[in-house]
């Protein structure tokens, strides 16, 4: 069998998983959930030096809570760690939690972005991120957008606007693999002034404009960068079918760093809270765990570097944005 990429080139090829967006374009915010049609095994990984998080330590191998209802990336750096609350509201109302007596307490980790400096409108009356985790929530489903949407409405790049992406890929074992990513990094996903991504080696089917890799890679220890701003971090999921522990679903986490190394120069810096959670569902096998396990992280790897690239590409203009868009430049 060969290496392709599933059939919506989504998280949610990933069969269980569902996806919901939702944002506010006055404020260029928004918030998007993974949900489980059941809950699911889950893991994190945190690289980034200026994290911003909800529940992650309940994800530690040695801590009591086996399984997530729910995970949350959000934009509006603190502010946004409330679209968390809303998931859970909204989880508790539908039954949905860790049974603790004749209690249920959804268990739903976060992570947010910093997008208080996109040119949106901040002076909300009220914190918006319950409301939008709601919202995200109850449009979840198998298909969703990527691009300028969700949690990527604000995100920036460098150079360019961010956005949200995800891509997907089957191995010859048979299991699926997915990445959903908020791309808001400190450094660039292309390379200099110019349209070409730097996760080019691993594009499959033209999936980010099919351009190839740079003809030249000019200044590359000295990177470009939105230092100034402190106002960066790229989050996001990695996912799978196969059964995993939790201590399985970290090292998963930790190998799609490597995703964010090949697509962002520079990545897990200082000032980027740079963090990936990993989600199993546990609907297939692991036949041979050392075999298996490897190429599930490789896999994993090369998902999240598609989907940022995947998320900049997809990138659509809008009124007050500070960047520019992928599909401004010049190819």
């Amino acid at each position: 069998m060969s290496i392709r990429p599933g059939p919506t080139n989504l998280i949610t090829d990933v069969p269980g998983l569902l996806v919901g967006n939702a944002s506010d374009d006055h404020i260029k915010t928004g918030a998007t959930v993974l949900l489980g049609e059941v809950p699911f095994t889950a893991g994190v990984h945190v690289m980034g030096g200026a994290p911003g998080s909800r529940e992650t330590d309940l994800l530690a191998p040695d801590k009591t809570v086996t399984e997530v209802d729910a995970l949350v990336l959000s934009g509006g750096s603190a502010f946004g760690l409330d679209a968390a609350s809303g998931v859970a509201d909204a989880l508790r109302a539908a039954g949905r939690g860790f049974a603790v007596g004749d209690q249920r307490v959804p268990i739903v980790p976060a992570a947010i972005i910093f997008d208080l400096l996109n040119g949106g409108d901040k002076h909300w009356p009220e914190n918006p991120y319950k409301r939008l985790g709601m919202e995200a929530l109850a449009q979840a489903g198998t298909m969703f957008d990527i691009g300028t949407a969700g949690a990527g409405v604000g995100a920036t790049t460098a150079t360019l606007k961010g956005g949200l992406g995800s891509a997907s890929v089957m191995l010859p074992s048979g299991h699926m693999v997915g990445a959903l990513v908020v791309v808001n990094a400190l450094g660039s996903a292309t390379v200099g002034d110019g349209p070409h991504f730097w996760a080019a080696p691993f594009e499959m089917g033209g999936e980010f404009g099919g351009l190839g890799p740079a003809p030249h890679y000019p200044d590359t220890l000295i990177p470009r960068t939105k230092l100034s701003q402190h106002a960066n971090t790229t989050i996001g999921i990695v996912a799978t079918d196969a059964i995993l522990s939790k201590a399985q679903c970290t090292r998963l986490a930790t190998a799609a760093h490597d995703g964010l190394a090949r697509a962002l120069v520079p990545s897990h810096t200082p000032m980027d809270g740079d963090l990936i959670f990993a989600a199993a569902t546990g609907a297939r096998s692991v036949e041979n765990p050392l075999v298996d396990t490897l190429a599930l992280g490789h896999a994993a790897a090369i998902c999240m570097a598609r989907a940022i690239s995947r998320a900049v590409h997809a990138a659509t203009p809008a009124g007050g944005d500070t960047l520019p868009c992928w599909s401004s430049l010049s190819r």
